[in-house]
């Protein structure tokens, strides 16, 4: 994309920002962002926002090990934890809340949001899996899923933002237009 996908205007803010207050817009009390070590421009950008920040130190390494990176930075022991990607911005809270509300009656699934029948971000793992992630080597959080596939609940949901990503400037002008209609 040229430059940092989190640091690209939507609306009023960038990208991140967008992200951050959507998750506190649906009561996430925790949360980290993990950056990686040329990450300085985001990790300025959220200085002053209710958010920690990992830095995931292993050049080129996949999501994987930012989770896990994230996961090292936790207080605590949460039920579950909520794992967002970033270049998904037009998630909506309530999507999240209702994310939130599911674990809340069925704590040992793991929760994955559709729409359209199409599974999109973000995924709840309970912390028992999420946990045993973190000490693992080489699995990946597809890997994890496809391993618990017995577990995993899928919660309809009437909001593409879950299944809309920015991989590429053609993804960032739709979701430009997709957010200007909201």
């Amino acid at each position: 994309m040229k430059q940092p996908k989190l640091l690209l205007p939507l609306g009023d803010r960038p990208v991140i920002k967008h992200c951050i207050d959507t998750l506190t817009a649906a009561d996430i009390t925790e949360i980290v962002v993990v950056v990686s070590t040329s990450g300085h421009d985001i990790r300025e950008l959220l200085r002053d926002l209710p958010a920690a920040i990992a830095v995931n130190k292993v050049p080129g390494s996949d999501m994987a090990e930012s989770v896990r990176t994230g996961l090292r930075e936790l207080k605590g022991s949460p039920s579950g934890v909520l794992v967002c990607l970033s270049d998904h911005p037009l998630v909506s809270a309530e999507t999240i809340r209702a994310i939130i509300r599911l674990h809340s009656n069925t704590p040992d699934s793991i929760l994955i949001p559709a729409y359209q029948g199409k599974r999109g971000h973000p995924t709840l793992f309970p912390n028992m899996i999420i946990s045993r992630f973190l000490s693992g080597t080489g699995k990946t959080l597809r890997d994890i899923i496809q391993e618990n596939s017995s577990i995993v609940q899928t919660l309809n949901v009437d909001d593409d933002g879950v299944i809309l990503d920015m991989d590429t400037e053609e993804d960032y002008k739709n979701i430009l237009t997709r957010f200007g209609r909201r």
